[in-house]
């Protein structure tokens, strides 16, 4: 079994008898006493962080883990269902597992899925995406104070802050870690 020294970014353990990923980790060697690896991680079946110190030769179970690539199909009551490009096989995720990622999701479009030991665990955004505007109201006329700006509703159904300029039917990027406006596709 590899030791904690050993973990690094992105690595998945067994902690506590469920999958963890981790999203930090540092070698931390204090004045007195041993060495310690400092690691934030998230816990993949709850979706919470937490801060966790192991000793530097303490022994972590890394688990087996596989990125694939797989293409958004529809949502069904709660069910969203992505399709194997390779297989053409259906994965269906519950809400839970989708839940930070539902308003980027749209159909025909491919996303990366984090597998455990064969099984779909986490669907990773990129760090920007293109999507359609379908409703934003005209800018007023005059209204040129710097940076004004107005709301506009998504395909997905997500609605952000965007600048004037912007009209129904545009495509724009949008940032996935706070759902910010990044410009025009």
């Amino acid at each position: 079994m590899p030791l904690a020294l050993d973990l690094r970014k992105g690595n998945v353990i067994n902690y506590n008898g469920t999958p963890n990923l981790i999203l930090e980790s540092h070698h931390r060697t204090p004045g007195k006493g041993q060495p310690v690896v400092q690691t934030k991680m998230r816990n993949l079946s709850t979706g919470r962080s937490a801060d966790v110190r192991f000793g530097s030769t303490e022994k972590v179970e890394i688990l087996m883990t596989e990125r694939k690539n797989l293409e958004f199909s529809y949502e069904d009551r709660g069910v969203y269902a992505f399709m194997d490009l390779e297989t053409y096989e259906t994965i269906e995720f519950n809400r839970e597992m989708v839940e930070s990622s539902i308003d980027f999701l749209v159909p025909n479009t491919e996303y990366e899925v984090l597998y455990v030991d064969g099984n779909p665990v986490q669907v990773d955004m990129p760090s920007a995406v293109e999507l359609k505007v379908v409703e934003s109201p005209e800018g007023i006329r005059g209204d040129t104070a710097s940076n004004v700006q107005k709301p506009a509703t998504l395909e997905t159904g997500l609605t952000i802050q965007v600048p004037l300029f912007i009209k129904e039917g545009e495509v724009i990027k949008v940032n996935t870690s706070d759902r910010s406006y990044m410009g025009r596709a």
